[in-house]
């Protein structure tokens, strides 16, 4: 386990309260071993979750104007969710931080759900340390790429939503046509037409044949709104 002070040099910090960062890197089995209460990162966690989901919103809604509520919602959740928020623990290192007892066994590392409470927590600790506009330009360097480049249309099946839409009016299913593939073998393009009734309802392009299913479904709804 490294020492925090480590960790503090490495992100820049002059912490006030080193203490709050020991308890933000405590799990409970460390606790349970020491007999202690309160001495593990669960209320920290409580706290940075607020923090994150306040930040996170307010970038999402200023860097994403095009967005109604529904996909600013999915956006969020998708950006704070368990795979992101522990795959940026990961990358900054956080997990060689963490205080364990003798009755944790398995890698710390691949525990997505401790390494994502433990940023909950350090942000918790962040926050009640340095300030909400330290930590608030902390977690906007972190986010920032991810919430300008996020292809939202990765969260929403239109592909559901068009069979949805189609069935509850005919019993038939839409089809989904291959017209071309282009580029090399580890960069291909396809382009794939949604057909119902021998008519073409879309046609959507996209780096693997899904993507480019979703993005012809995609278009054939938004023709059918237009009508």
């Amino acid at each position: 386990m490294k020492e925090l002070k480590d960790l503090f040099e490495k992100l820049g910090i002059t912490p006030k309260h080193v203490a709050l960062y020991e308890q933000a890197f405590t799990h409970s089995s460390y606790n349970a071993d020491a007999n202690t209460k309160h001495h593990d990162y669960e209320r920290l966690e409580f706290l940075g979750d607020a923090v994150i989901d306040c930040v996170v919103g307010e970038m999402v809604f200023v860097a994403r104007p095009e967005l109604d509520q529904g996909p600013l919602t999915k956006l969020r959740a998708a950006l704070v969710s368990t795979q992101g928020l522990s795959e940026i623990s990961r990358t900054m290192g956080l997990y060689e931080y963490i205080r364990l007892g003798n009755s944790f066994s398995g890698d710390i590392k691949q525990a997505n759900h401790i390494l994502e409470d433990v940023f909950e927590s350090f942000i918790g600790a962040m926050y009640l340390d340095q300030g909400f506009a330290k930590t608030r330009g902390f977690l906007a360097d972190l986010f920032i790429d991810a919430v300008k480049n996020f292809d939202v249309d990765s969260l929403t099946d239109y592909k559901s939503k068009l069979q949805e839409e189609i069935q509850s009016e005919h019993r038939e299913s839409v089809s989904y046509e291959l017209v071309s593939e282009e580029g090399p073998a580890h960069d291909r393009t396809y382009t794939i037409k949604v057909v119902f009734d021998g008519i073409e309802m879309g046609i959507g392009t996209g780096k693997t044949k899904q993507q480019a299913e979703q993005m012809a479904a995609k278009e054939a709804l938004q023709k059918e709104a237009r009508k």
